[in-house]
């Protein structure tokens, strides 16, 4: 069963794209779960009631859609990291230079023996820690995309639980309606048929108070069932 609410679906789905975007998410799957809502609210209402039909094909095949976007926004930050790891390899490649460099010079100032480990110390602790900044940035990275994952996959999972669960109660609930009006239905033809029983009698019965020939019965029409 699916409820309609006071709020309209692009003001649910701004709420939804301010939520995710915080998160990180991509806006190409933003705008398939806006759709998805979509799908939802322009389904058909039965009048009179709460209930609302959904089209399962067009409900499932929207989850599909959406978990194939997924995989779009995983690579997406695959290629951040891969640009933040060029990044970093441009960086140590500069070290590496400025490290060259200060051996160049340290090379030629022989007598300075103290310059040479000096430059030699410093060439040592920048490699280090470019070294250290590298391994701490793909950490961070590869955690955060890793995060990223687990909590797209997670509402992924909850959507498709929760869209299967409402199917399943929109189809009780229109087997329920179908009774009712069934059952109401066979009512009134049982009302009809007693009319029609009552109204042949009546003939039989006047065309014997008048000593005519009582018109001729046809078989008797099933009778209401109890």
């Amino acid at each position: 069963m699916v409820r309609r609410n006071s709020s309209s679906p692009n003001k649910s789905a701004n709420n939804q794209q301010g939520m995710t975007q915080g998160r990180g998410v991509d806006f190409d799957i933003q705008q398939e779960l806006a759709r998805l809502q979509e799908i939802i609210y322009d389904s058909f209402h039965i009048p009179l009631t709460q209930w609302t039909i959904v089209d399962e094909g067009k409900l499932l095949d929207q989850l599909e859609i959406i978990g194939d976007r997924i995989p779009e926004a995983i690579r997406k930050a695959l290629a951040v990291l891969e640009q933040e790891q060029e990044i970093l390899s441009e960086a140590e490649g500069y070290a590496q230079r400025i490290i060259q460099s200060a051996q160049q010079e340290a090379a030629q100032i022989l007598d300075e023996s103290g310059i040479i480990q000096q430059a030699q110390r410093e060439a040592n602790q920048l490699r280090q820690q470019v070294q250290h900044d590298c391994e701490t940035i793909q950490s961070q990275t590869i955690g955060e995309v890793e995060q990223l994952r687990q909590i797209t996959t997670n509402e992924i999972q909850q959507l498709r639980q929760q869209s299967l669960a409402e199917c399943q109660k929109l189809e009780e609930g229109a087997n329920e309606y179908a009774e009712r009006v069934l059952t109401r239905l066979e009512d009134e033809l049982g009302e009809m048929l007693t009319v029609i029983r009552n109204g042949r009698q009546q003939l039989y019965d006047n065309a014997s108070s008048r000593g005519t020939s009582p018109p001729k019965q046809t078989p008797n029409l099933p009778k209401k069932r109890a």
